[in-house]
């Protein structure tokens, strides 16, 4: 009896945990349908994005995620805009004016470019226009605009399509609907900036002196620190936290607890729950300690308790569920390399766009050569002015005027002419116009007047034209710059596998067993290759051995670029093969301080730029001494910078002209000296400014190389002017600075002197020629140094690789590398 009392118990107790757990995932479906289907979480997101505010003045949330509604789930757009308009109202009616006109012009635009194929590539940029107009609308109708509101509202619209670029990666993830096993990194970051987005809408709001949006932010930082680890969580704190800052600037130290809370618990995770929230609350104490305030700390204290109790009450059932989506497994790893592809075409051609924004910058800077001469245009202004003060209160206005108008015009325009040319009339014409004018001696003191403010606006016009050569000049260069970058975005491991093959079975019959090979370019004279070998002893055999045979196999003569040998034997040693250059540059270099001093005001740099280029440049800063050296010396850095970044040469030399010209009020002038050396086909370029002519030695004979411009930093703008030349193997170029050039100052013709002493040095080795050269100029001046004193020699030789071409092992079949 008692036994079929206790089944008939637990029937009904089964029964009743069934009717449990269906009740329970009959709620969670109804939940999940009001939330997801309906909608209901998109327009929660809205209202508290409509609140949020960064910098007490930009508000791109809104704009961003109502057009991300509107092309993932157009359904729910209207439910969306009013949410967050609601939101929006919370604040004053400039902050939400200018999101609903913002959204009133967004889907104005969209009603007119909705079906068009590939809409999503556009919709960034309508996005910012958006936004940007309506900030910029508000502003007119509340404040006088200056480019400040022209700098927010521009900043604006690029926020506003940069997170519209990354909600649409978030919004997807709001959904339980997954079709991918895992979140990729990216996708874990971009939702992480719409969770730190959402909390920002959050701020004012204070539960105990609690501020509700830290209290959240800390919250997830446990929740991702102990599902992914330190990475992950000191990742996330480092986002919301700036996010947040951002939001509320008293709050920036806010950033470095959430990252150090994350870091912390994601290393004590092991330990499970309690582990991690005693990493946030020694994170808190740690970093509470910076707030002078006692009640700053206590408030910390309560935030991060209130985050640890919501931690310690999440079901462990929803933490592992969010984290069967955190990266980590093999089929992870597949598509996370898939993404990665995808992120790099993505940026490749973000990166392309801005290119040829900026090459549409630069035209729009150009001068149109086809423009009208506004000489006479300025002329007539500055008549009129004249004309304003001295003859509209004369009798005979009208007879002048109307009467004689050519006359009078002619004539006002010769004074005009002669004034600004002379400074005062020559007898002749002063007779000729007091003959004409009345109040001669007036007119002429008014015009006078006129020319300094005339004269001051011409050349207000000339440097705001010489400003945008240079700007369009910048410009042009960046995206030159940008260009390639993406050119190089795009670039990957290629698939050569015949090629594969052959290096293998080569290095494997001469007894190389190679670990792994990758094979980035085949191309002609940018070969790239990577090897990892295991070496029980390493004897050189990368240059001596598998250089030559690379050699052999690609007709291309191959050198190792990079070694990292490991320190153990059977370790795994790292090689970089590339193309040899076909010239090599050897150097040399003597130079010598005013009367016998330790520091030169010449400064020089030999520097390799990479695709084959080799520079070098002599600088000779104003004077002599340690004032002189420093603008040498920061006009080659400044070279450096430029040239490695990329740019043209041209715009390179305008550039640094053009920040030392600007960046002070003291003159800073130097010359520059510039030899671009293309080491595939040994041509050479020179870019002279305020520069000493150079010479090219080619057996007996030595030719001249010169150009005239004034030295940097006197102008805003000039003409760099270039001269090419084509070197030989065995060619000697010396650059000099103009304490050896204008050294023999007994001398009548220096030109032929120098060439006479080059002809006569017997040696070829440039540190000889340029000891020698300098030693001459010495004693030409009777062991007197007189100014500083710089001379580089640059020989031009055939890359001759130490070992020649072996012919590698090619009778091989599959077998061979199996």
């Amino acid at each position: 009896m008692n036994t079929m009392t206790e089944n008939k118990a637990k029937t009904i107790l089964a029964q009743e945990n069934s009717w449990l757990q269906e009740w329970k995932k009959k709620l969670q479906q109804k939940i999940s349908y009001y939330l997801i289907e309906k909608g209901v979480l998109l327009w929660v997101i809205g209202f508290l994005l409509g609140r949020a505010v960064i910098m007490d003045t930009l508000s791109p949330f809104v704009m961003a995620f109502v057009a991300s509604i509107w092309f993932l789930r157009k359904d729910k757009t209207l439910g969306v805009i009013i949410s967050s308009i609601a939101g929006a109202l919370t604040f004053p009616i400039s902050h939400s004016g200018s999101i609903m006109l913002a959204l009133l012009l967004f889907l104005c635009i969209c009603m007119f470019v909705h079906q068009l194929p590939q809409l999503e590539k556009i919709l960034p940029f309508i996005v910012a226009i958006s936004a940007s107009v309506a900030k910029l609308a508000v502003f007119a109708m509340t404040v006088q605009i200056t480019y400040i509101e022209w700098l927010i509202a521009g900043v604006e619209g690029i926020l506003a399509s940069i997170l519209f670029l990354i909600f649409m990666q978030s919004i997807p993830l709001l959904s339980p609907k997954r079709y991918k096993p895992a979140l990729k990194n990216e996708e874990i970051i971009c939702f992480i900036i719409l969770i730190a987005s959402i909390l920002t809408g959050l701020v004012g709001i204070q539960f105990y002196d609690a501020q509700t949006e830290q209290v959240f932010a800390r919250y997830f930082v446990l929740i991702l620190s102990y599902i992914g680890g330190a990475a992950i969580g000191s990742t996330v704190g480092v986002v919301a936290g700036l996010i947040l800052s951002l939001a509320n600037l008293t709050n920036i130290y806010q950033m470095s607890l959430l990252a150090f809370s994350g870091l912390l618990g994601g290393l004590l995770k092991e330990g499970k729950k309690l582990t991690v929230s005693l990493g946030l609350v020694i994170g808190t104490l740690l970093i509470s300690l910076y707030a002078s305030d006692i009640m700053q700390m206590t408030h910390a204290l309560i935030e991060s308790g209130l985050a640890i109790l919501l931690f310690l009450v999440t079901p462990d059932k929803w933490i592992r569920n969010v984290a069967r989506y955190i990266p980590g497994t093999v089929e992870h790893s597949r598509e996370q390399e898939q993404y990665l592809k995808k992120v790099r075409d993505v940026t490749a051609h973000q990166v392309e766009r801005f290119s040829n924004v900026f090459q549409a910058l630069s035209k729009s800077f150009q001068i149109d050569s086809n423009a009208i001469d506004e000489q006479d245009i300025e002329r007539d202004y500055y008549l009129s002015n004249v004309t304003e003060k001295s003859c509209q209160t004369c009798f005979l206005k009208e007879a002048c005027w109307v009467k004689q108008f050519d006359t009078t015009y002619e004539l006002m325009g010769e004074v005009k002419d002669e004034l600004e040319a002379n400074g005062k009339l020559n007898h002749i014409l002063q007779r000729k116009f007091e003959n004409h004018c009345i109040q001669s001696s007036k007119v002429i003191d008014v015009m006078k007047q006129e020319l300094s403010f005339f004269q001051a606006n011409q050349q207000l016009k000339k440097q705001v034209l010489e400003s945008r050569l240079f700007v369009a000049d910048q410009l042009k260069g960046v995206s030159d710059v940008m260009n390639n970058f993406a050119k190089e975005i795009v670039k990957e491991k290629e698939n050569h596998e015949q090629q594969e093959i052959e290096i293998i079975a080569a290095l494997r019959h001469v007894g190389i067993e190679l670990e792994k090979l990758d094979i980035y370019s085949l191309e002609q004279g940018n070969i790239d290759i990577e090897m990892v070998i295991p070496f029980v002893q390493y004897h050189g055999e990368a240059e001596k051995l598998i250089a030559p045979i690379l050699s052999d196999i690609l007709s291309e003569s191959i050198e190792v670029v990079t070694t990292e040998i490991s320190p153990v034997a059977r370790g795994s040693s790292y090689f970089a093969f590339g193309s040899a250059r076909k010239y090599t540059v050897s150097l040399g270099v003597a130079h010598a301080a005013k009367g016998g001093g330790l520091v030169s005001g010449d400064s020089y740099k030999a520097m390799e730029l990479g695709a084959g280029k080799f520079a070098l440049a002599i600088s000779d800063g104003m004077g002599n001494g340690k004032r002189a050296y420093q603008e040498s010396n920061e006009t080659l850095r400044l070279l450096q910078q430029i040239l490695e970044s990329g740019l043209n040469e041209h715009v390179a030399i305008k550039s640094i002209n053009s920040i030392l010209s600007l960046r002070t009020k003291e003159e800073i002038y130097a010359t520059l000296d510039l030899a671009m050396i293309d080491l595939h086909e040994a041509s050479v370029k020179f870019l002279k400014v305020g520069s000493t002519p150079s010479f090219i030695m080619r057996n007996n004979f030595v030719e001249k190389v010169e150009a005239s411009n004034l030295p940097i930093g006197i102008i805003q703008e000039f003409d760099v002017e270039v001269v090419n030349a084509q070197l030989q193997e065995g060619d000697i170029l010396v650059m000099m600075s103009d304490g050896i050039f204008e050294g023999p100052k007994h001398i009548g013709n220096i030109d032929m002197w120098l060439k006479r002493k080059m002809v006569e040095i017997q040696s070829t080795n440039p540190q000889e020629i340029a000891d020698l050269l300098l030693e001459e100029v010495i004693r030409s001046q009777s062991g007197e140094i007189e100014d500083d004193m710089t001379v580089l020699v640059a020989q031009v030789k055939e890359n001759k690789p130490d070992w020649a071409p072996i012919p590698a092992y090619r009778t091989y079949g599959e077998s061979e590398i199996s």
